[in-house]
């Protein structure tokens, strides 16, 4: 399973520095879509980890599927405050461990 990164070439940057080779910097929000669904389908990819100021720009609807996925786990990562991760962890677990 691979990690796929999503996000602007600065949010990128660091994961690939990492070592991370699958990231993916779309440029405009129809590529955007089209890139979140095609990782969505991808079955080799079985965590997406997405700059959270993206996240917070998608229709509900994309952003609705995106949440639900279990496979791959799309984590929101970034400067701003997100709930995504507390959330995936909530669901998975059953339990929130911020409280």
């Amino acid at each position: 399973m691979e990690i796929a990164v999503v996000g602007s070439p600065e949010f990128t940057l660091g994961f690939q520095l990492a070592g991370l080779s699958d990231l993916h910097n779309p440029e405009g929000e129809e590529a955007l879509h089209a890139t979140l669904r095609s990782l969505l389908n991808n079955k080799s990819v079985g965590i997406m980890v997405v700059d959270s100021v993206m996240l917070t720009s998608l229709p509900d609807r994309l952003r609705d599927q995106l949440s639900s996925s279990v496979s791959p786990t799309v984590l929101g990562i970034g400067t701003e405050e997100d709930t995504t991760l507390r959330e995936t962890i909530r669901k998975a677990i059953g339990v929130d461990l911020w409280k």
